[in-house]
């Protein structure tokens, strides 16, 4: 007998999946509930997020994002690709202080919605670039590329290696269909030298968050970095004193073509 309450009600699970994120979240638990907060209003509103996903924001979103935190050095450069809503590159930036996160994304209203959720949120370790990164390849070299719900993985490893520096890390959250999207894209993989891509069953300890993750690490060649990128950090195009959160504007390298038409879906 449970008293009337029924622990299995969508409203009981999203308490339960907030209560572990304390733990998960720690010292930016607060940052976390003001973004749970503006995925479901905000980003509701402008069609970032479903209004189904509002009692779930929590298990489905912010805690299946920060299942891969561990996966990364406390200390590297990330770009998201296809950002979208901010997931992962938002979870990962305020979980990794010491990260610098850039939150790609073509989509202006996308691009709208991550400069106010960055602001917002104060995370100072994260800035919004508006692009293509089928456009930026050669331009930006990060030590971590991370991706989610942004395209199937043959075509995503290709965006992807275009971004990170030679021996540098590619993660992207995929669901059920990770071992059949690896096995599709292995010619890929293989024509780009990716030996080692494998999926990993991400998780933090009690299994609060849990993540299916396909990994792989760009090959290792010095000198194969793209024209343009420099290796190591991130090479956006930016002059001294660009502010963090702010997306680029057209005529920088790294404001890609912002008037052409996109059909890929960013991430979250």
């Amino acid at each position: 007998m449970h008293d009337g309450v029924n622990p299995a009600t969508p409203e009981s699970t999203e308490l339960s999946s907030a209560q572990a994120a304390g733990a998960i979240f720690g010292d930016a638990f607060p940052q976390a509930e003001k973004y749970a907060e503006l995925l479901a209003g905000i980003g509701v509103e402008r069609g970032l997020i479903g209004p189904a996903e509002t009692d779930r924001i929590w298990e489905r979103h912010l805690l299946n994002c920060a299942a891969i935190a561990h996966l990364l050095p406390a200390r590297c450069s990330l770009v998201d690709v296809g950002s979208g809503a901010g997931l992962p590159g938002i979870v990962l930036a305020m979980l990794l202080p010491h990260a610098r996160v850039t939150l790609l994304e073509p989509l202006a209203r996308r691009v709208d919605f991550l400069n106010d959720a960055v602001a917002e949120l104060g995370v100072t370790n994260a800035e919004v670039v508006r692009g293509r990164a089928e456009d930026l390849a050669g331009q930006m070299s990060a030590d971590v590329v991370t991706a989610r719900a942004v395209a199937p993985l043959d075509k995503l490893a290709v965006l992807a290696v275009g971004l990170v520096r030679p021996g540098g890390r590619v993660l992207a959250i995929k669901g059920s269909s990770a071992e059949s999207e690896l096995a599709k894209a292995r010619p890929v993989l293989g024509r780009l030298g990716v030996t080692d891509a494998r999926v990993t069953r991400a998780g933090t300890p009690g299994g609060g968050a849990t993540a299916t993750v396909v990994t792989f690490t760009t090959p290792d060649h010095a000198g194969s970095a793209q024209p343009g990128a420099r290796t190591g950090g991130l090479a956006t195009g930016r002059g001294p004193g660009a502010q963090p959160g702010r997306a680029h504007r057209p005529g920088s390298p790294a404001a890609g073509r912002r008037g052409r038409p996109n059909s890929r879906r960013g991430g979250g």
